[in-house]
C-alpha cells in the first residue's frame, strides 16, 4: 500500500462510522421496509428479502465509485 491509500481508508472509515451512528440512532429504520421488499412473518418463521433496499444501496455505491473514478 502506498501513500495514496491513506486518505481513501480514512474516508471509508468515516463513512462506516456515520452509517453505524445512523443505524444506532434509528435513522436507517426504512431499510428493509421499502415497497417491493419481501417480508413474510408467521408465528414461527420470519423471512426478509430486501430487494428494493439493496437496489438503492447498489445505486448509491455505484454512484460514489463513479464519482471517485472521475
Amino acid at each position: 500500500m502506498g501513500r495514496d491509500w491513506g486518505p481513501v481508508l480514512v474516508v471509508v472509515g468515516l463513512v462506516i462510522a456515520v452509517v453505524g451512528l445512523l443505524a444506532w440512532a434509528g435513522g436507517l429504520s426504512w431499510f428493509g421496509r421499502l415497497p417491493g421488499d419481501i417480508r413474510i412473518e408467521t408465528e414461527t418463521t420470519r423471512v426478509y428479502v430486501p430487494w428494493v433496499s439493496m437496489l438503492v444501496v447498489s445505486a448509491v455505491v455505484s454512484g460514489v465509485v463513479w464519482l471517485l473514478r472521475r
